[in-house]
């Protein structure tokens, strides 16, 4: 699946390249380290509510960073696969990519919920609410977590799989 539009990946080579450097490798490093952080505070802060009350919109405001440079370094490696070709390392490299999308952006709604659970209010919120989302939560921090893994694992292997 290609999220570029029809017009291709020379309309977009400017916004997909740094000094000449393609952009997906750049973007790559703040989502490898972004994610799995993000994933893991949204865990621990739905099964912690002290760990929730520390770190407040501070997990939401990670996770819209997550659901905007997931789609970006999608779109990015997109391009690069076009200019280099896809061979089935990277084929699966970007499979697994666009597995992880929708995860990476469930992180959002999901540490959204995790907040309005733990804000103060002047009636509790129901039980079963506060379970549900934590369960929620935490599915959607392993499922991300281990999409992130075998992901970095494919695209290394694309990269350096040749080499030794």
């Amino acid at each position: 699946m290609n999220l570029i539009p029809a017009a291709g990946p020379l309309e977009f080579s400017g916004l997909l390249e740094i000094a000449g450097l393609p952009l997906h490798p750049l973007l790559v490093h703040a989502t490898v380290v972004l994610t799995p952080l993000t994933a893991i505070a949204l865990a621990v802060a739905a099964l912690w509510p002290s760990a929730r009350r520390r770190l407040g919109l501070a997990l939401p405001i990670a996770a819209l960073v997550v659901a905007v440079l997931a789609p970006l370094t999608v779109i990015a490696g997109e391009s690069l696969a076009d200019t280099v070709g896809r061979v089935p390392d990277i084929a699966r490299h970007e499979a697994l990519g666009l597995m992880l999308l929708p995860w990476a952006i469930a992180l959002l709604p999901a540490s959204v919920l995790v907040w309005w659970v733990g804000r103060p209010t002047e009636s509790p919120r129901p039980r079963w609410a506060k379970i549900v989302i934590a369960a929620v939560a935490v599915v959607v921090a392993v499922v991300t977590l281990v999409l992130v893994v075998l992901v970095g694992d494919a695209g290394a292997r694309a990269v350096w799989g040749g080499i030794g």
